[in-house]
């Protein structure tokens, strides 16, 4: 890797830090929800007598459980992604190791 590769991807990783950090640190006492809990709270707000008409297939033990799927989802998505980016640079890498 080149030195500029290099200091770029430090540049990166700082700044998705800082987005990491800052929030986490100025934000004082403040609880992060998910989309589905502020769903559920506008629409007892708008209609108190709604009745859902699905429900879950499967019902979850407990919140750790849905963070462990949430985390794996996350995993594999990243596989995803990281192979997606590996394929490309080695794709550009043998295209300019044929040229030559």
């Amino acid at each position: 890797m080149s030195k500029k590769q290099v200091t770029t991807i430090l540049v990166l990783v700082l700044v998705c830090a800082a987005i990491l950090i800052f929030p986490l640190m100025t934000i004082r006492d403040s609880e992060f929800g998910g989309a589905d809990g502020a769903a559920e709270e506008l629409i007892a707000q708008v209609d108190p007598d709604y009745e859902p008409w699905a429900e879950s297939i499967v019902e979850l033990p407990g919140g750790e459980t849905e963070s462990l799927l949430f985390c794996l989802q996350t995993a594999l998505g990243a596989v995803v992604i990281g192979f997606g980016f590996g394929y490309l640079v080695a794709r550009k890498k043998f295209r300019g190791e044929e040229a030559a």
